[in-house]
């Protein structure tokens, strides 16, 4: 039993346990993060024996209270503290050993090593302490031992593998952490050098160099000395633990800002596609309209002119033939096929490019249509127009036109119902164009898979080429619902459709 409990010593191993415990909650934290401060694997046994050191020390603080007050103790729990002072110095060694050990095919070297030394560390336990008779004598036998086999080469190893850690880290401009490691390792150092003092034993050294002599030189405990080493190894841990996390933020932060930025180049890429998209597809209704006035144009000047001359030679034919009425019959009909040529050929130039498109705008063009609807399709056509009847933009109003004027073919060819309905909305802001029929209806998403290029797919495209707002509402049985919204602010019009305009300018200069 110790003479004379001192309430020093009790706070001595609190503090001293504490700062261990601390250091292996940290070391275990650190662990389960990025691999900066060290692989997780090699901190997990220096986790291990702080926390089994820190609940050594309390343990044996208790002991010591114990029997200050003349409690007997159970010989298991003493045991127990014993085994946990041994599982904490092993945990040391083999946090040493992983660090230090060089690049092996033996991955279960430090397993090796710790079981080496703990064979030795019994064998030694063997031969010093079977002679011993007293329980207390081979206790204090057994915790000098394996601070003499187990705590001084355990420490120095990680002495050197924190020291390694501080050099690899200089080596990669962290000098902060380095200097923080450096630290660590020298409170590791002292403290291996501080378990040669241990309680006094009945076998050499340990009957003379040990506690007493430290209490004697220094005039305080080497439990004192033990605290203060670590107290500098838990705050330069402390202090390598928070250099890591302020890095692991910098280079979270630093990978937020490079997934922002691929993401923001990456919507860059999507607009620009976009826009190419949108480009291309505007070149493409120019040029349709191009070649559409272009062939109205030839033939209202070619090939009606052709008719017209032959309708009148036509009539001067049938002027020579009045004597001959089989010939003349012959002539009459003749008249008549080229009259119906003619005929047809003006409602195909009108298909082609209306006139009243370009020279009224879109609101003549859709009572037009709707006429044309009427008589040749046999469609109820029933026209709404709202709002200020001006002129916008060519490609807006043949945007316009040729979406209502695929609806209702579609409504005609497809639908089965003869009523349709279409409402135009202009505002000062946008252009909003309606085809409603109650026809058999369909179902969308078919209709667009198999239709790329022509029919719903051409209206929508249409519609993308000018920035607009393309929906379609059917379902089979119900109807059909075809709705389109056209931006139309004037700075929207220009910054939208001006370049379209001049890109359109060079073909028509070099046709």
């Amino acid at each position: 039993m110790l003479p004379g409990f001192q309430l020093d010593l009790l706070l001595i191993y609190f503090v001293y346990g504490l700062a261990f415990f601390s250091m292996g909650l940290l070391m275990l934290m650190e662990a389960g993060r990025s691999p900066l401060l060290a692989e997780a694997r090699t901190l997990r046994p220096l986790a291990a024996f702080g926390i089994s050191h820190g609940l050594h020390e309390w343990l044996e603080l208790f002991i010591l209270q114990a029997e200050h007050l003349g409690a007997v103790l159970p010989e298991g729990l003493v045991l127990f503290r014993l085994a946990l002072l041994v599982f904490s110095f092993l945990s040391l060694l083999a946090y040493g050993v992983q660090i230090l050990r060089p690049a092996t095919r033996l991955p279960a070297v430090d397993a090796w090593v710790g079981a080496g030394a703990f064979l030795l560390y019994l064998g030694s336990m063997f031969f010093v302490g079977h002679t011993q008779a007293d329980f207390w004598v081979r206790i204090r036998t057994g915790d000098a031992l394996a601070r003499y086999f187990l705590a001084v080469p355990g420490g120095l190893l990680a002495a050197g593998a924190l020291s390694y850690s501080s050099r690899r880290a200089r080596q990669e401009q962290r000098r902060v952490l380095a200097d923080a490691l450096r630290w660590s390792a020298a409170g590791m150092a002292g403290y291996a050098l501080l378990q040669i003092f241990v309680s006094p034993a009945p076998f050499y050294p340990a009957s003379v160099v040990n506690d007493a002599l430290v209490k004697t030189a220094l005039g305080v405990p080497v439990q004192l000395l033990r605290t203060v080493v670590a107290v500098v190894v838990t705050v330069g841990l402390l202090r390598a633990i928070q250099v890591a996390e302020d890095e692991r933020q910098r280079q979270l932060f630093e990978a937020q800002q490079a997934r922002l930025e691929a993401m923001q180049r990456a919507q860059e890429a999507m607009e620009h596609r976009d826009r190419l998209r949108r480009h291309l597809l505007r070149r493409i209704v120019l040029a349709q309209e191009e070649e559409r006035t272009r062939i109205a144009h030839e033939l209202h000047d070619e090939t009606a002119q052709i008719l017209t001359a032959s309708t009148l030679t036509l009539a001067s034919l049938r002027a020579c033939l009045e004597d001959r009425p089989q010939e003349l019959e012959l002539a009459d009909r003749l008249q008549d096929l080229a009259r119906q040529m003619s005929v047809s050929l003006r409602r195909l130039v009108h298909d082609l490019r209306p006139a009243q498109l370009d020279d009224l705008g879109i609101w003549a063009a859709l009572e037009y249509l709707a006429d044309t609807a009427r008589t040749r399709l046999g469609l109820d056509v029933t026209l709404h127009l709202e709002g200020e009847r001006r002129r916008m933009l060519p490609l807006v109003e043949t945007v316009i036109f040729r979406i209502a004027q695929e609806a209702l073919t579609n409504a005609a060819r497809h639908a089965h119902s003869k009523q349709v309905e279409v409402y135009l909305r202009i505002d000062p802001d946008d252009v909003y164009l309606r085809v409603q029929d109650r026809g058999s209806g369909f179902e969308v998403g078919k209709v667009l898979a198999r239709s790329v290029g022509s029919g719903v797919a051409g209206m929508r495209e249409r519609a993308e080429a000018v920035g607009a707002q393309f929906n379609i509402q059917a379902r089979p049985g119900s109807g059909t619902i075809v709705e389109v919204s056209i931006p139309c602010s004037e700075q929207e019009m220009y910054d939208d459709f001006s370049r379209a305009t001049d890109l359109a300018e060079p073909q028509e200069n070099s046709s």
